[in-house]
């Protein structure tokens, strides 16, 4: 029995001294760590997930001497107010893209109307102001101010932290392709120009503006897949004034959406047409608005004065290595530019403009007119 006794205590004392030992050279673990059996998978797996942002474009902003003199102030020019009626409809996308139509030199190169416009540095700061995130600027305007005209208001745009796509100072800046991340969302925003009234592009300055040529725009258009989620193309084609587009539009359309284009957004005619989905080449659909008209400008009459802002949601879903983007919602706003003996111009919601007397068109006519899908 003593012999059992001294035993169990001997081996008592052997396992506290092991204990003591193991407790002075073993820190005390954190109640929170722990540790991964040898065997379990340390690989991070994708979440899949969905993301949306909304993609605006407005038309033609070309700067009649109505409309800038109307702007003067002592102090240069103000065109801020004449946003202020749509400004709340302006800051409902993530990203907003205007076509800057008359280039915005500045006053030292002289501001001037049609037929070769000049426009005030002013004009970028009002849009800014009432919710412009970009400006595309290949039109048949580009040239109107030579290469001075355009390196003076690309250093207005950067000096305002103003994206801009279609002119260009350097062949660097050209071969930069504009990536906007917008919400998670990766959109490539390209534009041309289908011609730059025989004006001729200033010999080895071929980066200055982008022209509409096929060939090229398709290359652009497989890089900008690589790159981005959503393809935009702002396109300055058609013929003016007239109110449907012709079948170079409607061909150039079909190729570029097919091959992998998904917003096409176009401008020149002064007037807008209709918009229209097409099949792509994966199975999916790209959006065209043929024409969204003028924004800002001194025409009038037979729908010159009536553009407004198309309103596109986009939707990716991520699901394992898959990607999927899709055009959700369209909608489009009409707008009218009024004024009162050329003064006091003001761009209303058309139906604001309509209860005022400036027009008998409604929103719904042209909503119905744009055929929106």
């Amino acid at each position: 029995m003593k012999k059992t006794l001294v035993t169990v205590s001997i081996l008592v004392i052997a396992l506290f001294l092991m204990w003591s030992a193991n407790s002075r050279t073993s820190p005390k673990k954190d109640v929170a760590s722990f540790s991964f059996h040898a065997e379990r998978d340390h690989s991070i797996q994708t979440k899949d997930y969905a993301t949306e942002a909304v993609i605006g474009g407005i038309g033609d902003i070309l700067i009649h001497d109505t409309v800038y003199e109307d702007a003067k102030t002592e102090q240069g020019y103000d065109f801020t107010s004449m946003f202020s009626p749509v400004k709340p409809t302006l800051q409902k996308p993530d990203l907003l893209i205007a076509n800057q139509e008359s280039v915005p030199g500045g006053e030292s190169l002289g501001i001037s109307t049609y037929p070769t416009f000049n426009s005030p540095y002013q004009i970028v700061d009002a849009l800014m102001d009432s919710g412009v995130d970009m400006v595309t600027a290949a039109n048949n305007h580009s040239l109107d101010k030579g290469q001075e005209g355009i390196l003076k208001a690309i250093s207005y745009y950067e000096s305002k932290n103003l994206p801009y796509t279609g002119m260009y100072k350097s062949p660097e800046d050209k071969a930069d392709m504009r990536i906007v991340d917008v919400n998670g969302i990766k959109f490539a925003i390209l534009a041309y120009a289908e011609h730059f009234n025989g004006i001729p592009v200033p010999a080895e300055k071929e980066y200055l503006v982008s022209p509409l040529e096929k060939d090229a725009i398709l290359a652009d258009i497989a890089k900008a897949e690589s790159k981005a989620d959503v393809v935009v193309l702002a396109v300055h084609w058609g013929d003016e004034y007239v109110r449907e587009p012709n079948n170079n539009q409607k061909k150039l359309a079909q190729e570029f959406i097919y091959n992998g284009a998904d917003i096409i957004l176009g401008h020149h005619p002064h007037v807008l047409q209709p918009m229209e989905m097409i099949k792509q080449k994966d199975g999916g659909e790209g959006l065209v608005v043929y024409s969204l008209g003028n924004f800002l400008s001194g025409q009038i009459w037979d729908f010159k004065d009536i553009g407004g802002m198309v309103e596109i949601l986009v939707e990716k879903r991520v699901t394992g290595s898959q990607v999927h983007v899709s055009l959700k919602d369209i909608e489009f706003h009409p707008t009218f530019t009024a004024s009162k003996g050329f003064r006091n111009y003001q761009i209303y919601p058309l139906d604001e403009a309509n209860a005022k007397g400036f027009t008998n068109e409604s929103k719904a006519s042209i909503r119905q007119f744009m055929q929106i899908p």
